[in-house]
């Protein structure tokens, strides 16, 4: 699904978040407007990336964050 994230510059950007299990590790695919990927997991409390991913610190708790609202309020919904 498509979602609008506001970045830590104020600037606020659509990304695409997919969810799938890569081994046996539940993990967010994030695909940016100008067509770069990331994948996101869940360590503990912490979020994490790929070793080959390009993200910085600030924006992977930014998008962590933003999943975790997703999926609290899928949660609710249920």
């Amino acid at each position: 699904m498509k979602y609008k994230i506001r970045l830590a510059n104020g600037k606020a950007q659509i990304i695409k978040i997919s969810s799938a299990y890569f081994k046996s590790w539940h993990v967010w695919n994030i695909q940016f407007e100008d067509g770069k990927v990331a994948m996101l997991f869940k360590l503990g409390g912490e979020w994490m990336q790929r070793n080959e991913d390009f993200l910085d610190a600030q924006l992977i708790n930014i998008l962590g964050s933003s999943i975790d609202k997703i999926m609290s309020a899928r949660k609710i919904a249920w």
